[in-house]
């Protein structure tokens, strides 16, 4: 969690974001009030449009909460020794001071994440090189498991650490696709258990789709499915640029 009440972005960073995602942008700052002062923190907007209302994020910060849910159920049962954890984004507003135009400015607001990997997609690419890729497959394999086939938690992607795995930008299938534009619905659940192999992390009273053909096109990147046409979009989550100092915006 954030565990801050403030933070700071220069408007280098601003005009400049060292990250993309499908449709929303990455800016690094600075956290410079509460418990992370002085830690680097990211802020995330949408590519489409500045927005000023707080509910634009709801489907962002419900599918943040569902994977909380699954994460929590996976360690309790301890079958690793490590532990998942997952950024909690918030909704947060550059203040009045802010240059420019991002006064009033709502942006998704978390932790950054150090040592950046993708384990899985939405459409069910997987990486299986080392341990913490099948650990990710097997999270994702439980979670439709402990929600009686009803979601899958995956795109998961995030930074390892020494006794930990911290998570960002989740995407949650749900058979009733209640997440957002990345929630693919059940052929996504489908296309996911199609490239799914179970492994030394999975168990195997977990139960699987009956149906597990393949609907969606396996690709690294996220999927989206366009409000209008139902077309699928591939999209890469991030991608990494240089970043420099200069003037202050705060939030």
């Amino acid at each position: 969690r954030n565990n801050a009440t403030r933070a700071e972005f220069t408007n280098y960073d601003l005009s400049n974001p060292f990250a993309e995602g499908g449709f929303r942008w990455v800016a690094k700052g600075i956290y410079t009030h509460g418990e992370r002062r002085g830690e680097a923190c990211v802020c995330k907007w949408f590519k489409s449009g500045f927005v000023y209302e707080g509910s634009y994020f709801d489907l962002d910060i419900r599918a943040n909460d569902k994977a909380l849910e699954i994460i929590e159920e996976w360690n309790i049962r301890r079958y690793i020794n490590k532990v998942v954890k997952i950024n909690m984004p918030e909704v947060w507003t550059f203040n009045d001071n802010s240059s420019g135009s991002w006064s009033g400015r709502k942006v998704l607001q978390e932790p950054f994440i150090s040592n950046y990997r993708k384990y899985n997609s939405n459409s069910g690419w997987a990486l299986n090189s080392s341990p913490w890729p099948r650990v990710m497959q097997a999270l994702s394999h439980f979670s439709y498991h402990i929600t009686g086939g009803q979601c899958v938690l995956c795109d998961l992607q995030g930074g390892e650490y020494r006794d930990a795995i911290c998570l960002t930008d989740p995407v949650i299938l749900s058979r009733s696709r209640s997440y957002g534009v990345t929630d693919l619905g059940p052929e996504g659940i489908s296309s996911f258990f199609c490239n799914h192999e179970c492994n030394e992390f999975c168990k195997s009273n977990w139960i699987q789709p009956r149906d597990q053909n393949r609907y969606h096109r396996l690709q690294a990147g996220t999927s989206m499915i366009r409000a209008r046409t139902g077309a699928n979009q591939a999209v890469t989550r991030y991608m990494d640029n240089d970043y420099d100092d200069d003037d202050d915006c705060d939030y």
